[in-house]
């Protein structure tokens, strides 16, 4: 197992950045980056961060060794067609970062097979730009539903999808009606065909989506049940990010859930950024000392 554990942007942060600063600041190696303005205009959209911006995010990346995602906005469904320029701009943001893998979410109010149908056009613009496919179960997508997007995308002669595999989220799987506070349950029914290649954890108490930090919730008094996750997940060889989909108060639980995480994974720690190389707390202090790593590594 090759993990790398990290957060997420949110609209809860004072800005844009501040998350992505933090993941710089205390040695986290994974981000994600999630636009989620909505209605009253809390959050960011992808033409809220500029081209200069983006090259900035991407070697500072690149300088402190974080792989990153882009998590696509909620409303973008492959079903409705309005959706692409979404997905498109999506694709450029992930291309202008350095990340890898774009995520979306699984819709099913059509059936699976019209849903294989609609995300096909993405599949191949994602194999033409290079980057990774996850798509993500949701509260209302179960198990039964990746075995069979899986089964169908295997069935496709004319299309590659060797670059398409699941984001299991942890707290969603929690919230599904059939396995709903038994998230391993989900698990032990998903196929052994469907890849999982990206995972966002984060807990409930089986009510509603209240993404608390992992050990803040249940597991916080009794944590079998990440602990088994984990063992499925080493049984399965899973190698990629763990997001943590929140931006707490305070943020240290994060560290916290990060530190624990890898321990019992047995995850060697990283040591953070000290103040000697992050100067500031903004975007353009960053720049500089990723400036100055690069050219170290040159």
């Amino acid at each position: 197992m090759h993990i790398r554990i990290g957060n997420q942007t949110s609209f809860a942060a004072s800005n844009v950045t501040q998350p992505f600063e933090y993941a710089v600041a205390n040695g986290f190696d994974t981000f994600e980056w999630f636009p989620d303005k909505n209605e009253s205009g809390a959050g960011w959209a992808e033409n809220d961060i500029s081209k200069e911006q983006r090259t900035f995010i991407k070697k500072i990346a690149l300088a402190h060794d974080i792989r990153l995602s882009v998590h696509v906005p909620w409303q973008a469904n492959p079903l409705r067609p309005e959706s692409r320029d979404i997905f498109l701009k999506d694709i450029e943001l992930a291309q202008d970062i350095g990340a890898p893998l774009i995520n979306i979410h699984l819709y099913t109010e059509e059936g699976i097979t019209s849903y294989v149908q609609a995300v096909i056009p993405l599949i191949k613009d994602m194999k033409r730009a290079g980057l990774r496919l996850s798509i993500e179960n949701t509260p209302i997508t179960g198990p039964g539903d990746f075995n069979e997007l899986f089964r169908q995308f295997l069935d496709l002669d004319s299309v590659d999808v060797a670059h398409v595999g699941m984001c299991l989220d942890l707290g969603h799987a929690n919230l599904y009606r059939e396995t709903r506070n038994d998230y391993l349950k989900f698990v032990d029914l998903l196929d052994s065909q469907v890849p999982i290649v990206h995972l966002h954890l984060h807990e409930n108490y089986g009510d509603r989506d209240s993404h608390l930090p992992l050990f803040t919730g249940p597991a916080g008094e009794d944590d079998s049940g990440i602990k088994g996750f984990i063992e499925r997940m080493k049984r399965r060889n899973f190698s990629g990010c763990v997001i943590f989909e929140q931006w707490p108060e305070p943020p240290s639980l994060l560290n916290n859930a990060r530190n624990r995480l890898r321990k019992m994974i047995g995850i060697s720690e990283r040591p953070a950024v000290g103040p000697h190389m992050v100067p500031g707390d903004d975007l353009v202090n960053m720049i500089a000392t990723a400036d100055r790593k690069c050219r170290y590594l040159i």
